[in-house]
């Protein structure tokens, strides 16, 4: 009997229950968040042989506990909130707000949904969103210390200093600064304290983007191959996408990523505006790479965006149609580096899904080529791995008339 354990995690404790395929409770646990959580979940579901657990927020809250099911050999599935939020407001019966029927709200959403992510391991992408975020956060502190750092110059210099500031600089203006006063004097060692804090803050963005470069060498992805993404960009998009195989085609990694415009219409009139849905950290490092392409004047991208002004587009509609072909660009690279990673573990590319958008992306959209390296035509290692994958006997015309295409 195949048994759904949904699971409600919490910081303090995990309430899990276990219904059948037709909904009814079996039972429910509750455990402390310990270490021996995992054992004591598995010590109660061990009379339910075949079991998948349905954690509410694996990427969340629930990560650890996923993480550590998944490490024990169990089958867990990722719940949005949202799905069980629906489950537990159209629920006919007991429908008060409390752990128990939410961690029956959890595993009936994860029994009724068809396309749930089922969650792995972790690999270099998470160590990539790791550093990734750590990079971000210090951009963040750097910005804010810079500012305050502008405001205290402002009173010690007429005029303050105009434009991006740095250590350096900051530290040669108050060399020639003698305060008078109190006052003075007070500011002028906040802002030799600002400047420290600003050395400290570059010297750690250093050493992250050296980590960062690091991992995103010893993963070989093909990304930075693509004109414009450097070790952030890729270490940013990698990370946050995961698993490259949940999106079935570009389109709906274009979507994911927000560089798919959205329709708007109404009767007869087709109407898109810009989408400020999806991952805008992803949106942001595509950004970025369309921003050095239109930079260097000798890049394809820059080309491309001249042709879109060319044909009428302003300025930002011409950016955003070269941020979608980057969009496009690296949905292709991040597929054919997963492909290569299943080859390499033996699984094959059978194990991914959508890998026939792929050829259609790769195929179909020569445009692709405006990133160098990054969207190749017809690939010949793919040729050759159909060839030796393909049964000994006659293959059909259709796929003759493929080949000779």
């Amino acid at each position: 009997m195949a048994v759904m354990i949904g699971v409600d995690p919490h910081k303090a404790s995990h309430t899990a229950a276990a219904i059948d395929e037709n909904e009814v409770t079996l039972g429910e646990l509750r455990v402390r968040s310990a270490a021996d959580q995992v054992e004591r979940l598995l010590a109660w579901a061990a009379p339910f042989a075949e079991r998948t657990w349905a954690v509410e927020g694996a990427g969340g809250l629930g990560y650890l506990l996923a993480q550590q099911l998944v490490a024990a050999g169990e089958r867990v599935v990722d719940v949005q909130p949202k799905l069980a939020a629906r489950v537990r407001l159209l629920a006919t019966g007991n429908s008060n707000k409390n752990d128990p029927n939410d961690a029956r709200s959890v595993a009936v959403a994860a029994l009724r949904s068809p396309n749930l992510i089922e969650v792995v391991a972790e690999d270099h992408g998470a160590v990539m969103k790791v550093w990734a975020k750590r990079h971000r956060d210090l951009g963040r502190h750097r910005t804010r210390m810079a500012c305050r750092l502008h405001a205290v110059l402002c009173e010690l210099i007429p005029g303050g200093i105009g434009g991006e500031i740095t250590a350096a600089q900051a530290a040669r203006l108050l060399e020639d600064i003698e305060p008078q006063g109190a006052v003075e004097t007070a500011r002028y060692e906040l802002a030799l304290e600002f400047v420290e804090d600003l050395r400290r803050i570059d010297a750690q963005m250093r050493d992250t983007k050296k980590r960062i470069a690091a991992v995103v060498a010893a993963s070989k992805t093909s990304t930075t191959e693509l004109f414009g993404v450097g070790p952030i960009v890729a270490a940013t998009v990698i990370g946050d996408v995961g698993d490259v195989s949940r999106f079935e085609s570009r389109d709906h990694f274009a979507a994911y990523n927000g560089t798919a415009p959205i329709e708007v219409s109404s009767g007869p009139r087709k109407i898109y505006r810009l989408s400020r849905r999806g991952n805008r950290r992803i949106n942001h490092a595509i950004h970025m790479a369309a921003v050095t392409q239109i930079r260097f004047r000798h890049s394809d991208g820059r080309a491309y965006y001249d042709r879109k002004i060319a044909e009428g587009k302003t300025g930002k509609e011409a950016i955003r149609a070269l941020k979608r072909r980057i969009s496009d660009a690296l949905y292709s690279r991040l597929q054919q580096d997963a492909r290569r990673a299943a080859d390499a573990k033996g699984t094959g590319p059978g194990g991914q899904t959508g890998n026939d958008s792929v050829a259609s992306v790769t195929g179909s959209h020569p445009e692709h080529r405006l990133f160098g390296q990054a969207t190749p035509g017809p690939d010949a290692t793919l040729r050759q791995n159909a060839t030796s994958n393909r049964p000994k006997k006659a293959a059909p015309p259709t796929r003759r008339v493929q080949k000779a295409s």
